[in-house]
């Protein structure tokens, strides 16, 4: 297991922990929560306090993933992470923690990181690390354009539905790092698209344009789940990017929705990186 250092979103020196606060050779001081994370958000293109996802939307994401109809792909990526020995991973855009405190159940040997854009989520992650006594996490408020870790340190990042940045993963993976990438696969949530739209589509393939990485494997993970209850529904859907981009009308046909069988489809592809 190996430990990273945070760097100073300010001057990019190592910081130092102590009792209460991360501190640089600089003095630029950063204050450790009552919950043991740290906010490295600076206000260079960001409102610290109102970046990311909401407490609503947490509560959304967290109600529908602890239900466990995406267990399956944590897992898999768990297995993965495991299959490759990897000492320290950064979970970059980790949302409310689910995922990342599922890799560290599973791969007890790593030491987590999770980094995202929300306090409100980082919150989170920490009640999950508290309640689920897992002690091989640590969290941080920060941007995955900014990741607060110096140079060619980590042995792996994981992407989950996140942001995908080809400069600074290689900036901050060691030589041969792996970078794990998970999007939607053409059929994720079809049949939920199908309740909303009257014309639904398959989700495009992403591309990065990781011109610094090499693809090592790519694989679908796909499996149908049943959804009974109008609110898991909503949950569902109000995590998705369809949730701010479906009209008033046609989100209302959710409403009446209490069971409904969905496709869950998942690209997993794994990166080497050759800087």
């Amino acid at each position: 297991m190996t430990e990273l250092a945070y760097v100073c979103p300010v001057c990019g020196r190592v910081m130092k922990r102590e009792e209460r606060r991360y501190v640089c050779p600089q003095g630029h001081s950063f204050d450790i929560a009552r919950k043991g994370y740290v906010n490295l958000l600076t206000t260079l293109g960001h409102n610290p306090a109102t970046a990311g996802d909401d407490t609503v939307m947490v509560r959304a994401r967290t109600e529908f993933l602890d239900s466990g109809h995406y267990g399956r792909l944590a897992e898999r990526v768990g297995e993965i992470i495991l299959a490759h020995r990897l000492s320290s991973v950064i979970d970059s855009g980790c949302g409310e923690g689910y995922y990342t405190c599922v890799y560290a159940k599973h791969c007890p040997e790593t030491r987590f990181y999770g980094i995202d854009i929300s306090k409100a989520a980082v919150n989170h992650c920490m009640t999950r690390v508290h309640t689920g006594n897992t002690v091989n996490c640590s969290f941080a408020v920060a941007s995955s354009f900014g990741l607060p870790f110096e140079d060619h340190s980590a042995d792996g990042i994981v992407s989950t539905f996140a942001p995908v940045d080809d400069r600074e993963y290689s900036r901050v993976l060691k030589n041969g790092g792996v970078l794990i990438v998970v999007s939607p696969s053409p059929r994720h949530l079809y049949e939920l698209k199908e309740a909303v739209y009257d014309r639904p589509y398959e989700n495009r393939p992403n591309s990065y344009g990781l011109s610094d990485f090499d693809e090592e494997s790519s694989e679908i993970l796909e499996y149908e789940t049943e959804l009974d209850s109008q609110k898991l529904i909503f949950d569902l859907f109000s995590m998705t990017p369809y949730f701010y981009k479906t009209s008033a009308r046609d989100t209302e046909k959710l409403r009446g929705l209490e069971r409904l069988r969905v496709t869950c489809g998942f690209c997993i592809q794994v990166y080497r990186n050759r800087i």
